[in-house]
């Protein structure tokens, strides 16, 4: 499928189709599909995701605590969506050593506990050892800062679905 043909049929959905094609791109929150559907027509995907980091973006602060929330612990044996799975797989969080797997542990509780939401990094890119080292360094920011950059981490994964999405739908050559 072309990017224009992708356009197309992203403003062809009606809401339902719309929120079950993207709202998964933000973790257990279709919200923000159902809220950018209403924007339409998009003139491109990424018309389309600069309008969903809007909502997002202008959000009460209760609804973005929301989103943080919806996010699983990095490394965590839980049940959690598909998409978080492969993501947490493809960074090697499947296969944390034990020690490891408690170091991280503990740093999602002292987060948790610290800023009311957990730990949320965009892992694309990353190893146990650089995920580790990421908590240990924002564990110490204020809450503003940490708000402010877990939303920035959400936005990425959120990119990173979509391009995933795309990939599956254009083609990776665009065709």
């Amino acid at each position: 499928m072309s990017d224009t043909a992708v356009t197309e049929y992203m403003n062809s959905l009606d809401l339902a189709q719309f929120a079950v094609a993207f709202g998964t791109l933000f973790e257990h929150s279709p919200w923000i599909a159902e809220q950018a559907w209403e924007k339409r027509p998009f003139m491109s995907p990424s018309h389309m995701f600069e309008e969903m980091k809007t909502i997002v973006e202008q959000a009460e602060p209760e609804a973005v605590l929301r989103l943080l929330r919806s996010h699983p612990d990095l490394g965590t044996r839980m049940a959690m969506s598909s998409d978080s799975v492969k993501e947490q797989a493809g960074a090697g969080l499947d296969s944390l050593s034990p020690a490891q797997y408690e170091e991280l542990t503990e740093l999602n509780r002292r987060y948790t506990e610290k800023f009311a939401f957990p730990f949320i990094l965009a892992v694309k890119g990353h190893t146990p050892a650089t995920i580790i080292e990421a908590a240990k360094r924002r564990i110490h920011h204020s809450e503003e800062e940490e708000r402010k950059t877990a939303v920035e981490q959400v936005l990425r994964i959120a990119g990173f679905r979509l391009e995933d999405w795309l990939n599956k739908h254009q083609g990776v050559n665009g065709s």
